[in-house]
């Protein structure tokens, strides 16, 4: 199986950083009211082993948010294969849970390849499957983020003469 562009990482990363960006403004408003609490007082601040960890959390936790994210974003990308078979598109991915889909070439409608301005900025394009009797959902169940713009209009071509062929053969 083959795997998505090492940029993706970044990708990745990115897109849960953004989906945990509230979490971290919270924590820079916390942290801020710890700060302005010792500047209010002339910068002198009763020293305290409780204040100073108090202080210093605000600044370590959301390094450690960051930190995980890249972690987590890293995982993501290992655990994110795909493979055209002679039967369908077909894709694995999860890190905690295990998603494994299967796309048949007679179910296949339409290719798509989205590029995003955070995709644009890594060079890498989105590869969008779109399937029959799927509706309803916000984004289609063969969607392969993070390709390289080459690999992702490959792959769409190769998908749709695939498509092509299968329904060629069945309509003789």
């Amino acid at each position: 199986m083959k795997q998505l562009d090492p940029k993706a990482v970044w990708l990745f990363f990115f897109s849960f950083l953004f989906r945990w960006l509230s979490v971290l403004v919270v924590l820079g408003f916390l942290f801020f009211g710890a700060w302005y609490d010792v500047m209010k007082t002339g910068g002198v601040a009763s020293f305290n082993f409780i204040n100073w960890i108090n202080n210093w959390l605000w600044v370590v936790i959301p390094a450690l948010l960051v930190l995980l994210i890249f972690i987590w974003a890293k995982l993501t990308y290992h655990f994110y294969h795909y493979e055209l078979t002679d039967n369908g598109f077909r894709k694995e991915l999860g890190v905690i849970y295990k998603q494994y889909v299967t796309i048949p070439y007679d179910r296949v409608q339409n290719v798509d390849i989205y590029r995003g301005i955070l995709a644009r900025l890594l060079g890498l394009s989105d590869l969008q499957v779109q399937t029959a009797g799927v509706s309803g959902r916000i984004t289609s169940e063969g969607r392969l983020p993070g390709l390289s713009r080459e690999v992702a209009e490959q792959l769409r071509d190769e998908i749709i003469q695939r498509a092509l062929q299968l329904r060629g053969n069945q309509g003789l």
